[in-house]
């Protein structure tokens, strides 16, 4: 159950007697980063910094399935060795472009901020993400960042860990998004905050755990032509209905801001 005062209709304005409180976030948005947030894979644009913009073939040759995380632990281990420095990744995360449409998506949300909270979830990791919402200007919209641990030992090198371990098997083995949402979701519960609504925007398929388990209230934006949407649109045909939130595909992140803005004008 999200609904605050439900059946009231009322949001709730007084907690004991007499002081009032302002009224908690309707709407909780989670967002993914890489392709999502940002045009590409930051993991794939830190090879920027490295000697002649590429890795050596063995390096590349030993990703795996479900060890992504372990993998770039090599690459940031090799650039390291390469010297690569904080200020070649700061510089290589600062200009990683915005997907369509969403400059013009977070000026909405700035707008809005009483309306909707905003969380992030990403297999990336928290310096670079950091860096590129900071460049940005809207890192100060986000109310919780989960990412991968990051952070330069004293070497100077780029170290990468795994967010936490879990038992999900259809998700890599440092992050299961759908985890990390349902305890935040618990954990906002607890606080006497609960969301009448949940909107999650992503593109991969690291995104489709998570947004399997929305309500037929809430709307998952699926990037357009990405594993996700494809995801779910298996799933829609295999098991009809079985995904229960509202799909809004998106090509361009204005789109997510006018179905917001949809939902903002239902409620008045």
């Amino acid at each position: 159950m999200r609904r605050c005062c439900e059946g009231v209709g009322l949001p709730c304005l007084f907690k004991g007697v007499g002081m009032a409180s302002p009224p908690p976030p309707k709407y909780l948005l989670v967002f993914d980063f890489d392709e999502t947030i940002v045009n590409e894979n930051s993991d794939d644009s830190v090879i920027r910094a490295a000697p002649g913009r590429e890795l050596p073939e063995r390096l590349r040759q030993s990703c795996r399935d479900g060890s992504y995380n372990e993998y770039m632990q090599r690459v940031l281990a090799y650039l390291g060795d390469q010297g690569v420095k904080m200020g070649d990744f700061k510089a290589v995360y600062e200009n990683i472009p915005l997907s369509p449409g969403m400059p013009e998506l977070f000026q909405f949300l700035s707008k809005n901020q009483e309306t909707f909270e905003m969380i992030l979830i990403s297999d990336a990791n928290m310096f670079g993400i950091e860096c590129a919402l900071r460049a940005a200007g809207v890192y100060s919209l986000f109310r919780k960042v989960f990412s991968n641990p990051s952070g330069f030992d004293k070497r100077g090198y780029f170290t990468l860990g795994p967010y936490h371990s879990h038992k999900c098997l259809e998700c890599p083995a440092n992050m299961c998004k759908r985890k990390i949402l349902t305890e935040y979701l618990a954990e906002r519960a607890q606080e006497d905050v609960e969301f009448e609504r949940v909107f999650y925007v992503g593109d991969g398929a690291n995104d489709f755990c998570p947004s399997a388990t929305l309500t037929s209230s809430d709307i998952a934006f699926p990037r357009k032509g990405y594993p996700m949407h494809q995801m779910v649109q298996e799933m829609e045909k295999k098991q009809p209905g079985a995904f229960q939130a509202t799909v809004v595909a998106w090509e361009s992140a204005t789109e997510v801001a006018q179905s917001l803005q949809e939902v903002l004008k239902k409620k008045c």
